[in-house]
């Protein structure tokens, strides 16, 4: 091996498709995150019309692009490592490894990937808060319903700790 050859570029010693396949690789999971995000805003939906089952559906189909995005982070972090970085690599790493003529497309990609993982993060906590408003007032409605005390959450409510009162409980038969 050469001088000029050890000192060349990654992008230069690494394959030409090398790079093509990491854009593509950011796409893909920038698309199982959008895919995330409106599963998200289906599942709110689907609480809002107290549709029980489209909310199991949707934490189903949750699990399957997450299995999916896991795929598409290991094809990433094989890719990272091919053009001889670290498994995770943001920009200003990427041009340490491959010089400052960093691939319009996969400068795309990562901001890309980065703009879609904001929203979904945005999506994850609204959702978080409409989950917890949704259990509160089923609580609520159980408790005006059948005239019973406040009992101890089943989750400590946000910002505070469960409280330490008995729990107690009682059976409603619905049955005509």
């Amino acid at each position: 091996m050469t001088q000029q050859t050890a000192s060349a570029p990654a992008a230069q010693r690494s394959p030409g498709g090398t790079l093509d396949a990491l854009a593509d690789a950011l796409r893909s999971e920038r698309r199982l995150l959008d895919e995330l995000v409106a599963i998200m805003r289906r599942q709110r939906a689907s609480v809002a019309a107290d549709d029980l089952q489209a909310v199991d559906d949707s934490v189903f189909a949750t699990h399957r692009v997450l299995l999916t995005l896991n795929e598409a982070r290991r094809r990433r972090r094989s890719l990272n490592l091919l053009l001889g970085g670290s498994e995770e690599m943001d920009v200003r790493e990427l041009e340490a490894v491959l010089g400052p003529a960093v691939p319009t497309a996969l400068r795309e990609a990562l901001d890309d990937l980065r703009a879609a993982a904001v929203v979904l993060s945005r999506e994850v906590e609204v959702n978080r808060r409409v989950l917890r408003q949704a259990l509160a007032a089923g609580d609520d409605y159980v408790r005006a319903l059948c005239g019973g005390p406040d009992p101890r959450p089943l989750y400590a409510p946000e910002g505070g700790a469960p409280r330490d009162e008995p729990r107690g409980g009682f059976l409603l038969d619905t049955r005509g």
